[in-house]
């Protein structure tokens, strides 16, 4: 017999070599219907893997993240089956499940070109193996073997993984129908599971992500277990087109990219930078109480402040390449981080443990090379600001700073509506020394503080093994927006490691020498990121008091232009922040533009509020409609503005 112990703490017996799906039955039939994989011991398996000793399990359902990856990892076998049966000769790369659904790296035949107009048969062709209800088979194989095997099948792609990628010994592959792959799994135990899917995009992609290497066809789609799942994910689909905040960006002149000035490299303009502005200055009141210190540090720094970080080390691949100077052996790197900025800061003066905690804050911008493919409106560029700090503290202020750290990042998600979020404890991967530096007891050390941290705060987490940086664990925030998508946003990290390479010290109250610990955070994560995440959580309709134009002034003709400066002249000395649009269009045809361009308020002015000192107020979208003076309507900007942030205070 072995014990079974489940998430809620209960245990039951079963006999050696039950299955997740046995377990799942004997709870309910109505589990065993829904239940797609398990986990055992924290490891993802099929629910027909054995369960010989004794163990912690868990049964996902499609509804569980573990769930949704192994649906949808079947779910790209599915698609490279029905690619296999569409076009012969198909090369095959990789096919992992990713956050939203799946895709395969694939590279047709000569001559063959997938493109939009093959989405329908693609789709067709996967319900039709679907129904098939095919066995997912998973086999153990030796590596010479399974050499033998793809290169029988003329896939050369798959064996240059399994010569350069796989280790020698025995590997997994999974067999459905006609279609043999190389994986590690988890998968469901057939394909009749799947009842609804969507090829959702098609793109360019660099073999192995290397850009000297040939080009292959990226195939996106998305699967379920249910017909209106799909339905319902399709509408949310639409919507997201309607918020995509590169579209709206531009509707609202917020920021810009050039071809000239260069990929992933965006230029905020007036209207944006307003609002960079005032995100900052939000941000520095909320610190205001913590006693930070904000700092100004160069974009670069000498490659050997890296080298000593760790960060060329690690970071190597994903950073802009050293710069040579013309003095011999001296090489810059754009600036991938600023916590060795920071670093220095501490250590140009002794510091005292009546010192601690030192909080250095920064409006840092950072330099990433990432990939062409991989750029995506603010959300992923090659240089950003993060909102960034880092507090050096003594061993018994962790978890106090940590605590506060919280505070404010729950704040944050308050004052901008981000009522929907769960934290994660981004733990290493004890098995992959070479992605981590630092001992496995200061490792221990500065997830258990994360862990008591978010106990004493009465935050419910999870954790995730090999998501930390590598020198120390996080705790990550994960937000919904309006539609239900998750971002990544605010991210708190404990660092032991940092102050060690950088020899950091404080002198200790019995006049010893030790080592502060650093902590990592920045509650925004970064601007651009934000920005684009607040602009799709909102539409682009803006909180009053962050919005870039709060009142547009419309004249109905050109003999009004005058007033409606006098109008703009007055807000602008109360505070209230208007433009005057006075082009030569009818009213109709400005309200539509504004409207467009989300401008909270608009005011009309014509011949009667000229001659009486008058405004119309409409209000966005068509709403509340009203006659005033002038005094009367910028008291009410201001009071609607003063009750916002009055509130975001609370």
């Amino acid at each position: 017999m072995v014990k079974i112990t489940f998430p809620d703490g209960s245990v039951r017996e079963y006999e050696q070599g039950v299955t997740g799906l046995q377990i799942a039955e004997s709870i309910s039939p109505a589990l065993a219907r829904n239940v797609v994989s398990c986990g055992v011991n924290g490891e993802t398996v099929e629910l027909d893997r054995p369960i010989n000793e004794d163990a912690s399990v868990e049964l996902y359902k499609f509804e569980d993240e573990q769930g949704k990856h192994t649906f949808w990892h079947t779910s790209a076998h599915l698609l490279a089956e029905a690619l296999q049966e569409l076009y012969p000769g198909i090369q095959f790369g990789f096919g992992p499940a990713v956050e939203s659904g799946f895709f395969y790296d694939v590279m047709p035949a000569e001559g063959q070109v997938i493109s939009e107009n093959d989405f329908a048969k693609i789709e067709a062709k996967m319900m039709e193996l679907a129904k098939k209800n095919e066995p997912v088979v998973r086999k153990e194989i030796a590596k010479a073997d399974a050499l033998a095997e793809f290169k029988a099948d003329g896939q050369q792609y798959k064996c240059e993984h399994i010569e350069q990628d796989l280790e020698d010994g025995t590997i997994t592959t999974y067999t459905q129908g006609n279609f043999t792959d190389l994986c590690r799994g988890p998968h469901l135990l057939n394909t009749g599971l799947i009842k609804a899917v969507k090829i959702t995009s098609v793109a360019g992609a660099f073999w192995r992500g290397d850009a000297k290497r040939e080009q292959m066809t990226r195939i996106y789609g998305i699967s379920f277990p249910k017909k209106k799942m799909l339905d319902e994910y399709l509408v949310v689909l639409e919507e997201a087109k309607k918020r995509d905040h590169r579209k709206i960006g531009k509707e609202m002149e917020l920021f810009m990219f050039s071809e000239r000035v260069g990929k992933g490299l965006p230029i905020w303009l007036p209207k944006g930078t307003q609002l960079r502005l005032r995100l900052q200055e939000l941000l520095r009141s909320l610190l205001k109480p913590y006693n930070y210190q904000e700092v100004i540090c160069p974009g670069i720094g000498g490659k050997s402040l890296y080298v000593t970080s760790g960060h060329y080390a690690h970071y190597g691949k994903d950073a802009f390449q050293p710069i040579q100077t013309p003095e011999e052996d001296e090489e810059y790197m754009l600036k991938p981080m600023n916590c060795p900025h920071h670093c220095e800061v501490y250590a140009r003066k002794p510091r005292s443990y009546k010192d601690l905690p030192l909080r250095i804050a920064e409006f840092g911008t950072v330099f990433r090379y990432e990939k062409s493919g991989e750029l995506h409106g603010l959300t992923r560029v090659r240089t950003f600001t993060q909102d960034d700090a880092h507090i050096f503290v003594r061993s018994d202020q962790v978890k106090s700073e940590f605590e506060n750290v919280i505070d404010v990042i729950l704040k944050v998600f308050k004052i901008f509506g981000f009522e929907n979020y769960e934290a994660q404890i981004s733990l290493h991967d004890p098995k992959d020394t070479e992605k981590y530096i630092g001992s496995e007891e200061i490792w221990a050390e500065s997830e258990n503080a994360i862990r008591e941290a978010c106990k004493e705060k009465g935050l419910e987490t999870r954790e995730e093994v090999g998501e930390a940086a590598f020198y120390g664990p996080k705790l990550d925030f994960m937000v919904k927006d309006a539609i239900g998508r998750r971002w990544q946003l605010g991210t708190i990290q404990v660092d032991y490691n940092l102050p060690e390479r950088f020899k950091l010290e404080y002198t200790a109250e019995d006049n010893s020498k030790k080592t502060p610990v650093m902590i990592h955070r920045a509650p925004f994560g970064s601007l651009e990121r934000f920005t684009a995440v607040l602009i799709e959580h909102t539409a682009g309709h803006f909180p009053l008091w962050l919005t870039p134009d709060q009142v547009a002034i419309l004249p109905i003709s050109e003999k009004f232009n005058d007033y409606a400066q006098k109008v703009r002249q007055y807000f602008d000395k109360q505070g209230v922040r208007a433009l005057v649009d006075d082009r030569n269009e009818k009213i109709g045809r400005k309200i539509r533009d504004n409207e467009l361009k989300r401008v909270p308020y608009m005011v009309i002015v014509g011949e009667k509020e000229s001659a009486e000192g008058l405004v119309s107020m409409r209000k966005q979208g068509g709403g509340e409609q009203a006659t005033m003076s002038m005094e009367e309507f910028a008291q009410r900007i201001n009071a609607e503005v003063a009750e916002q942030l009055k509130a975001a205070e609370e």
